[in-house]
């Protein structure tokens, strides 16, 4: 019995099994830390498709890759943090789910996002701040912080003069509006009817200008200006609208408008960052997972009794 009580080994496994022990009686300690509830709106309307980010070294589109970002701020959040899941399209947002425990339905959100896709859009307009008010309106009697994501190209292009009015509502939601995509305009890909790609949308595919209302431009500059039947002029308009970029000057003048902060989105794990940073979560008493530090320490033991 003494050789054995000797040998150093045999006090590192038994060690080693207390430890195992303790992490099954104590797999938590409660910790004083930051929880948040969350409304992810997604973008899901066509120029979300353009291919501007890369995985594994291949492009793939923004949808995707904000789809991913939600993935790990869902594994990422504390627990008794929430998150719910939105999409918008043309003027308004819809709500797929209000927000549920991260930790209790990771499950869940996880399939979830991993759902999102541009096929479940119901119009192909994409007025952004128009979402984006309703977004707001929608949260506004909610205690629910928003994180609005999208590329910030408005299809078709806005007529300057019929503005989104956000003060009413300005500074009554938290949160952020996170801009997808890069500076870099890129083609939009464009589908069939059964959702096969079948190339990329060109300058005929789509509208070049605004024509809502009254035109925002001098009369005396429109070729073919009629004030009932040609406001905007008879002439096709030229652009790159077929082409989509993040519209990142636009997004942040939203969000001053709006009371909310902006983020660009540029590496999925920095999400959890930027939602920190944004000091919108509420200081809780959580239960915190310690059973990785057991589990190093009880590593460190059996190697240590190889050794």
């Amino acid at each position: 019995m003494k050789p054995l009580l000797k040998d150093y080994r045999a006090w590192c496994l038994a060690l080693a099994l207390m430890l195992l022990l303790l992490m099954a009686l104590f797999p938590t300690r409660m910790e004083t830390q930051s929880v948040y509830n969350l409304m992810a709106v997604v973008d899901i309307t066509r120029s979300m498709n353009a291919e501007d980010y890369q995985r594994d070294g291949k492009p793939i589109s923004r949808l995707e890759f904000v789809k991913r970002s939600l993935r790990e701020l869902a594994a990422s959040l504390p627990c008794q943090s929430k998150l719910g899941i939105g999409v918008f399209t043309e003027r308004r947002s819809s709500i797929l789910f209000e927000p549920i425990e991260v930790c209790a339905g990771y499950s869940e959100l996880d399939k979830a996002i991993a759902a999102l896709d541009w096929r479940m859009a119901w119009a192909a307009d994409s007025r952004i701040a128009s979402g984006l008010l309703n977004t707001l309106q929608l949260l506004s009697a909610k205690d629910t912080n928003v994180l609005f994501m999208t590329d910030g190209q408005e299809a078709p292009p806005l007529n300057s003069r019929y503005k989104t009015d956000f003060s009413g509502l300005k500074g009554k939601v938290k949160g952020l509006i996170v801009g997808a995509g890069d500076l870099q305009a890129v083609a939009i890909p464009k589908f069939d009817q059964k959702g096969q790609r079948i190339g990329v949308y060109g300058p005929d595919d789509v509208p070049h200008r605004s024509s809502f209302g009254e035109s925002d431009l001098n009369p005396e500059k429109i070729e073919g200006y009629d004030a009932r039947n040609a406001p905007f002029g008879k002439q096709a308009a030229i652009g790159n609208e077929h082409q989509s970029a993040l519209q990142e000057n636009y997004l942040q003048q939203l969000a001053a408008e709006s009371g909310l902060a902006y983020h660009r989105l540029q590496g999925s794990d920095l999400l959890y960052e930027a939602v920190k940073s944004a000091e919108i979560g509420s200081v809780s008493r959580v239960a915190s997972d310690i059973r990785a530090y057991f589990i190093v320490m009880v590593l460190v033991l059996i190697v240590v009794i190889f050794i």
